[in-house]
């Protein structure tokens, strides 16, 4: 039960693509709050303009999210009401917001901290995936170079489809240690879900590679691997 007469932070999903994607109660939310924390605040005012909305905006991304994070406990310690969103999806997941509501928790500080349930890049993927949805693990991006072999491996022993995240100048590279390390599994590739340039790849990771299907190297990616052996149920 949310308590009364603090202040509140609403972690807000917000469209990973298309603006009508977005709930009545996230609209409500980003109209009421004292100020919106998001990553670019370039984004999110295309969101608040297509809905009409005047609200604070305030920028808070991983390079000053160390030093935002006290201003927004004094803030909350004043009873404002504040909304953190990402540039697209759930807050925190991959995305800045982590730390913040990490320091809440470990310090037992006692604001209420709600979500905002709404789009989510990887589920939205899984669902269209073909894959199989009732086991999952989701690794976000993998390390750019330090410790990118290990965490390849470490997922290759997982019995479960796998998601990952990806950037477009790293797609193909990435294709290919998945085959280096995991070897030939089913694979799906989502880029621009719900834009206009939405594409889907669904196959092997080897038939991807050895076909050269020319992947765009603009959107980001989510990359759905198949656990070890489904190639052969």
């Amino acid at each position: 039960m949310p308590k009364i007469n603090l202040g509140t932070l609403y972690v807000v999903s917000t469209p990973i693509g298309n603006l009508q994607d977005i709930t009545k109660r996230a609209l409500d939310c980003l109209k009421t709050v004292d100020y919106i924390l998001c990553e670019d605040t370039r984004i999110t005012n295309r969101l608040l303009l297509k809905y009409n909305i005047q609200s604070k905006l305030i920028s808070y991304n991983e390079k000053n999210e160390h030093n935002r994070i006290s201003k927004v406990i004094d803030d909350l310690n004043n009873n404002f009401n504040i909304a953190l969103v990402s540039d697209a999806g759930t807050p925190c997941i991959s995305d800045p917001g982590y730390r913040l509501v990490s320091h809440i928790k470990k310090n037992n500080l006692d604001f209420n901290v709600l979500p905002l349930p709404g789009p989510s890049a990887a589920l939205s993927a899984l669902s269209v995936s073909g894959l199989p949805s009732d086991s999952f693990y989701f690794v976000g991006f993998l390390p750019k170079k330090k410790g990118r072999q290990k965490k390849i491996n470490q997922i290759k022993e997982i019995d479960s489809s796998i998601i990952l995240y990806e950037a477009p100048y790293r797609i193909n590279k990435t294709l290919s240690d998945l085959y280096s390390y995991l070897g030939d599994r089913k694979i799906f590739i989502a880029r621009e879900m719900t834009k206009m340039y939405e594409q889907h790849f669904y196959g092997t990771i080897k038939s991807m590679i050895d076909q050269n299907i020319h992947i765009n190297p603009k959107g980001e990616y989510v990359i759905i691997i198949a656990k070890e052996g489904y190639l052969v149920e």
